[in-house]
């Protein structure tokens, strides 16, 4: 009786591994392609939150951030708030804050009553006035400016750090007594 056997061909096992092969390099490929794509999300979200907010001073000074948006912040001028209830429109006007003050009200002060301070007249449309939004008080605006060197603010964060500050010793002790 005669034996079968069977044998590949060569070309057969050729044709097998380019097979093995192309589907390698396609995985290779993704997944490249998937950690390349994770890498530039992480960095552009990573510099575009890089910097939280930026003085008025910077972006006064640099007419590049005309019609981009951007967050700055500033300190509330309170002789300068206009609300319109009809129209939901806030105008009011911020000051520079300096840096070189520990203390977030003590800056806020400085800065409302320095008139060297550079300012910046501010718009926010279909809002109500916030009840924080009072003289010194810290404005956090994410918005445009304007050509006109308005900036127009499409959120308003406000800080009041005198809400937030405890009262000093003496101070407690005076009202404690009354």
């Amino acid at each position: 009786m005669a034996q079968a056997t069977w044998e590949k061909s060569n070309a057969a096992a050729e044709q097998l591994q380019r097979g093995q092969t192309a589907n390698r390099l396609k995985f290779i490929i993704g997944g490249v392609l998937i950690l390349a794509a994770v890498i530039y999300l992480i960095v552009s979200g990573t510099a575009t939150g890089a910097r939280y907010f930026m003085t008025i001073d910077e972006l006064v000074q640099n007419p590049d951030y005309v019609g981009q948006s951007v967050r700055v912040s500033g300190a509330v001028i309170g002789d300068s708030i206009q609300y319109d209830s009809e129209t939901l429109t806030i105008n009011f006007t911020v000051s520079n804050i300096p840096a070189e003050f520990e203390n977030l009200a003590l800056a806020l002060h400085e800065s409302v009553n320095n008139p060297d301070a550079t300012r910046l007249a501010v718009v926010v449309t279909n809002q109500v006035k916030p009840d924080l939004l009072k003289d010194e008080a810290q404005a956090i605006l994410t918005g445009k400016m304007g050509e006109d060197g308005v900036f127009y603010a499409s959120e308003l964060l406000l800080k009041c750090p005198s809400r937030y500050e405890e009262a000093a010793p003496d101070q407690a002790i005076a009202e404690s007594e009354a």
